[in-house]
């Protein structure tokens, strides 16, 4: 029998477990866990170890008693054992946080409350399941859309959690509390969750009602990430009072619930619920603000200076400039969910959603937009993208992370490649695109938004650079992606200087303020921006002060006539 290796992100492999290895990794987990109760340590175990599960199991780990200072939670952190993610178990027991985060605290976290409070250890086996007072699910959920642009072609890919849900009703103790984290479609916990461990629980001869639980996070990526996990507002609910009133006890051990109060709805539905609307009312208003920006395009407003005359109101603080789309893990799809579980959980027919499914429409090509920019601005310059190399400064969804999921940038990027640009790529805080890297596999296979466009295989080969004068040098086009601190005070002269030549830029995130499109216009350069209307009116005073300029040495020296004459 062959051995199966799985490869961390920096090429180390590690060897899957054999078949004869899971008795003893059981058996190294129950005398563990006989060891913590002794401590008087509740047994939590938290199913996934990505992006949000790895980081929240380390924060209930390292909760402690308010009057004793101990900890108060022994946690097992599982997941399933593949090729694609079994690296993480080895890694997180040596202490090291399988998941790069901005935040050094989520490092500091992980290695202290598994080499030091030794309250926090990472397991491949199910059977784990069995040992657990509490479970938290926290695996990924995700809506796979059928054809970009078309939010009503997606279904929820949510194979993996009802799997799990099915594994959980099997192996654990009927007074077991399990606590949903994942971002889910509206009712599925209760027409999903509760129907498949009832019938699990039924076959093992179990007459209790199963112990289930809702309640989202609100994670922000960032250097702010375990805070917005540990000391921040948290909604849950409960499939029955008993459920209720287990989680509310859980998250107030777990949570600064002191400063940040629970909101207890009286079922998961609504709770479920309140997560999807939450995000999709942030999309929506990016789709509504999508529109605007266009209008700004053709009628020479700059949307930057509207936006900030508004925010001067109060109650209108908060708007936001729309960017070339939306990314992170949430807001892209999760309206979807909603859309998918009128029709397919609770068996509606009628179209009901109008506005949701528009605004991740909208959302969803954005992108393409700023495509049409760069390739506007390149053939001003009598260029075209075919024949050009375009430099994109920013590979995440947002300022100052590394988070690459559903970004603007990537869609920028396939359409160039569609188009036959050649494409270099700068980020600071990436490492890994897997995106591209990985594009055959992930998120998982036939996922890519690779599917939507052609000439992508070459993108396999794409990878991020840290060297930005590498990234400019010989490049036609600048695109200003994302609005990263290095971006947002690049110079002009500096930028031409780097790539040579005059170049065409586009500014996606309103990072050009009129002074630096005033410059890169005086050096030769093209200039475009998403909602930035005035900056055809800048492009034309230079241009006509630049002609004026040309001109005056020539009419100085031009004979006024009748002056050879008089002076004869």
């Amino acid at each position: 029998m062959n051995q199966a290796y799985s490869y961390s992100p920096d090429g180390t492999s590690y060897p899957l477990p054999q078949e004869s290895d899971y008795e003893q990794e059981l058996q190294r987990l129950r005398d563990s866990v006989e060891e913590q109760r002794g401590l008087g340590r509740e047994i939590v175990v938290v199913m996934g170890l990505g992006f949000v599960g790895a980081v929240m199991a380390a924060v209930v780990a390292d909760s402690t008693d308010s009057k004793t200072g101990k900890a108060m939670k022994y946690v097992i952190g599982m997941q399933r054992p593949s090729t694609r993610s079994f690296w993480k178990i080895p890694m997180f027991n040596s202490g090291v946080s399988p998941v790069k985060a901005e935040d050094p605290e989520v490092d500091t976290l992980i290695r202290r409350c598994v080499l030091e409070r030794k309250n926090l250890v990472a397991t491949y086996t199910y059977d784990a399941l069995s040992l657990a007072d509490v479970v938290v699910v926290d695996v990924q959920c995700d809506f796979l859309k059928q054809e970009l642009g078309n939010c009503r072609s997606g279904r929820a890919e949510i194979a993996a959690l009802e799997e799990s849900m099915r594994i959980i009703g099997e192996k654990v103790r009927p007074d077991c509390l399990v606590l949903i984290e994942t971002t889910v479609p509206p009712g599925t916990t209760e027409y999903i969750a509760y129907p498949t461990m009832k019938k699990a629980f039924s076959a093992r001869g179990i007459l209790s009602e199963p112990l289930l639980a809702h309640s989202y996070e609100r994670v922000m990526p960032g250097k702010d990430y375990v805070k917005s996990i540990r000391d921040f507002w948290r909604v849950c609910s409960g499939i029955n009072p008993e459920s209720k009133a287990r989680v509310e006890r859980f998250l107030s051990d777990v949570l600064n619930v002191e400063k940040f109060p629970l909101t207890v709805l009286d079922r998961p539905i609504e709770s479920e619920t309140a997560k999807i609307v939450e995000n999709s009312f942030r999309a929506t208003i990016l789709a509504f603000m999508d529109e605007w920006s266009n209008f700004c395009e053709k009628n020479g407003v700059d949307l930057i200076k509207v936006i900030n005359a508004i925010r001067v109101r109060p109650t209108h603080s908060n708007m936001i400039f729309p960017g070339p789309g939306i990314g992170g893990y949430c807001l892209p799809k999760d309206g979807g969910l909603g859309v998918w579980a009128y029709r397919h959980l609770m068996g509606y027919e009628d179209e009901n959603f109008v506005i949701t499914p528009e605004a991740i429409d909208v959302n969803d090509t954005r992108a393409l937009h700023a495509v049409h920019l760069i390739r506007d601005a390149l053939r001003n310059m009598g260029k075209i993208v075919a024949a050009s190399v375009v430099a994109v400064l920013g590979a995440s969804y947002r300022e100052d992370v590394g988070d690459t999921r559903y970004s603007g940038s990537e869609l920028m990027i396939r359409k160039i490649a569609e188009m036959g640009g050649d494409i270099r790529v700068h980020d600071p805080y990436v490492e890994h695109w897997w995106e591209f890297e990985a594009q055959d596999t992930y998120p998982s296979v036939g996922a890519s938004w690779a599917r939507f466009f052609r000439n992508q295989e070459g993108l396999r080969h794409l990878r991020v650079s840290k060297d930005l004068g590498g990234t400019l040098k010989g490049s036609d086009a600048v695109v200003l992606a994302v609005r990263h601190a290095e971006y947002l005070g690049l110079d002009p002269d500096l930028v031409v200087e780097m790539t040579g030549a005059p170049v065409a830029v586009i500014d996606c995130f309103g990072i050009l303020d009129d002074r630096k499109i005033r410059r890169f216009f005086e050096l030769g350069c093209e200039v475009k921006g998403l909602g930035r209307g005035h900056i055809q009116r800048i492009k034309e005073e230079v241009r006509s002060r630049t002609y004026s300029q040309a001109r005056a040495p020539e009419e100085a020296g031009a004979a006024v006539p009748g002056e050879e004459a008089a002076e004869a």
